[in-house]
C-alpha cells in the first residue's frame, strides 16, 4: 500500500474514496480510529492508502479531477518533493 493523500478534511476524504471506487480502485482509509482517541477535533489526518502498483494511476484521477495539489509528496505545482 502506498500513502495517495493525508487530510483532515472529511468531505474531501469521502469525495476522494467515491472517486477511487466509481474507478475500481480499491483504497484503505488509515486513521480513522484516531478521532476516538483525539476527541474529534481533527487534529490528525487520515490517509488514503492505495495499492502501489494503482498509484500512479489514482493519482492521475485524482488530477484529472482537479485534485492533483492534494497528492501526497507534491507540491501545489504538482512536482514531486524529494523522498
Amino acid at each position: 500500500m502506498k500513502e495517495l493523500l493525508r487530510t483532515t478534511d472529511i468531505v474531501l476524504l469521502s469525495y476522494v474514496n467515491s472517486l477511487l471506487d466509481d474507478a475500481g480502485f480499491p483504497a484503505l482509509i488509515a486513521d480513522v480510529h484516531v478521532s476516538s482517541i483525539e476527541g474529534s477535533i481533527g487534529a490528525f489526518p487520515r490517509r488514503v492508502l492505495v495499492a502501489a502498483e494503482d498509484w500512479e494511476e489514482s493519482a492521475k484521477l485524482l488530477t484529472d479531477a482537479g485534485l492533483g495539489d492534494q497528492i501526497a509528496g507534491r507540491t501545489v505545482s504538482g512536482g514531486v518533493l524529494p523522498s
